[in-house]
């Protein structure tokens, strides 16, 4: 199970993001989560929408460069050494983190991790042979 994943890249200047979130917010698409890496030149905003053809279509639409990209939500249980474990099975396996970020679906239960993985269908059957839950894309974009 893998979700579908928006980054965008910015020039790193004063408007750039508020710019992003003003097309978005009136194509009427809902940000669920966000990170945002940045050099001193450009950005990346990666975004977890809940309808990712419409924000492809309006970021066209207004001269973006982006790229749609699998990524993998996993539950993380909220507890000391909840995201070690998770980390710790997959290392053992061989399989790298090239990213990760938080998306907070409910306050006071399991976390969720977006995590970019160099081989995710790999990364999902070891999570899952350790007990983890992957959460379809569905879930997200609508919780």
């Amino acid at each position: 199970m893998k979700v579908e994943q928006i980054s965008i890249f910015l020039e790193n200047r004063p408007g750039g993001l508020e710019e992003v979130t003003r097309i978005l917010k009136d194509a009427g698409i809902n940000i669920r989560t966000l990170t945002l890496a940045d050099t001193s030149d450009f950005g990346i905003l990666r975004m977890i929408v809940n309808d990712v053809d419409a924000t492809s279509r309006v970021l066209k639409e207004n001269g973006f460069r982006f790229s749609r990209t699998n990524v993998v939500a996993v539950e993380v249980p909220d507890r000391p050494g909840g995201l070690h474990g998770i980390l710790a099975a997959l290392a053992g396996s061989g399989v790298n983190v090239e990213y990760m970020y938080a998306f907070v679906e409910r306050s006071g239960q399991n976390a969720v991790m977006i995590f970019r993985f160099d081989a995710p269908d790999k990364a999902i059957e070891v999570l899952r042979q350790n007990g983890l839950t992957v959460l379809p894309g569905e879930r997200l974009y609508t919780s």
